[in-house]
């Protein structure tokens, strides 16, 4: 595909977006959470960790801990045996109390629905506030960037940023803001169920004739 104007991209993102959007009309959050807070502990637990494995442990820990104080108050040794199989558990678990501390102490109990005020949790960055923000309050601030968004946004050529934080403002100039969230998910979703790492499956793709194919080539090769 030939260098794009600015324009050509942006036009070219329109095109994606309701490809996707007809190719994934349920795409969501894969999190299984009911309430904000749920969310939050959930979006913690997933940093290098599958959804999958995430949501066999909330399962649990959901029905023992009920609200951010009960996260507070937990003694430390307890919440890292209850969240051990996702990994880097003992950092996870001082993140999960410190901000349920915060959250309790400055916020009533409740989880923030600001940027600055979630980002000032503890563990809280920038990608978790973007999740709990646009998928537990419908509030469009950001575009989740995880490894599948960094991916797609690279081999469709949107972009060559790598850094999430600079790959994330480069897509809200692209995608309109009522949008930004339902983008990160159908990037998500394709990346999971269509435009694998190591094999995707361009023949089937419904994006196809918008996609660049970046990195694709070498893939394909190893393959014959």
């Amino acid at each position: 595909m030939p260098r794009e104007t600015k324009a050509a991209t942006s036009a070219r993102v329109q095109r994606i977006i309701a490809g996707l959007k007809k190719a994934y009309p349920s795409a969501h959050c894969e999190l299984d959470h009911t309430n904000p807070l749920e969310l939050l502990v959930a979006t913690i637990l997933s940093a290098q960790c599958t959804d999958k494995r995430v949501n066999l442990v909330t399962a649990n820990l959901f029905r023992k801990y009920r609200s951010a104080a009960d996260y507070a108050q937990a003694p430390l040794a307890e919440l890292e045996q209850a969240i051990k199989s996702t990994g880097f558990f003992r950092n996870k678990a001082k993140s999960l109390k410190s901000c349920c501390q915060a959250i309790v102490e400055k916020h009533g109990g409740k989880v923030p629905r600001t940027m600055e005020e979630l980002t000032q949790l503890g563990g809280v960055g920038r990608k978790t506030a973007n999740v709990v923000l646009g998928n537990a309050f419908n509030i469009n601030c950001g575009v989740v960037v995880d490894t599948h968004v960094a991916r797609l946004s690279q081999r469709l050529g949107l972009m060559k940023e790598t850094a999430p934080e600079k790959i994330e403002q480069e897509l809200m100039k692209l995608v309109p803001q009522e949008q930004w969230t339902m983008f990160s998910h159908w990037l998500i979703w394709h990346g999971r169920r269509r435009c694998d790492a190591r094999k995707p499956d361009c023949a089937n793709c419904e994006i196809e004739a918008l996609c660049p194919r970046i990195g694709v080539s070498e893939v394909k090769a190893q393959r014959l």
